[in-house]
């Protein structure tokens, strides 16, 4: 059964940056796509990112694009999501989740951790 575990999220000043990291378990890692996705209150959750398994492709959202870097290590089965010049419209709870197909499609992904909580502050 694969597992996810996100950290690093918490409060930032607009203008500021933050690293989410991910950590994966229970299955070969390198095996699956992973993607990130954030949900802010009152809204769907929906893509970010997304990276296929050798971390070859790589996609992002256009609200991201140019602002958040995608990147994993294979050898320490993790994902990142390196968030910069951030806004106080990407508050929200950002999720990882991992699945066997690549992709940006939310309802694709099987695997899905807790959530880190990123706020932005004006």
């Amino acid at each position: 059964q694969v597992q996810l575990a996100e950290s690093g999220g918490g409060l930032v000043q607009a203008g500021g940056s933050l690293r989410l990291s991910c950590a994966f378990s229970g299955q070969t890692f390198s095996d699956y796509a992973m993607g990130w996705f954030r949900q802010a209150p009152g809204k769907e959750r929906e893509f970010v990112a997304a990276i296929a398994w050798s971390g070859g492709s790589r996609y992002y959202a256009d609200s991201v694009k140019g602002r958040f870097t995608i990147s994993r290590d294979n050898a320490k089965n993790t994902v990142s999501l390196q968030m910069n010049s951030l806004k106080p419209e990407d508050t929200a709870v950002y999720y990882c989740a991992g699945d066997a197909q690549y992709s940006a499609n939310r309802d694709q992904y099987k695997y899905w951790g807790q959530g880190t909580q990123v706020t932005v502050s004006s």
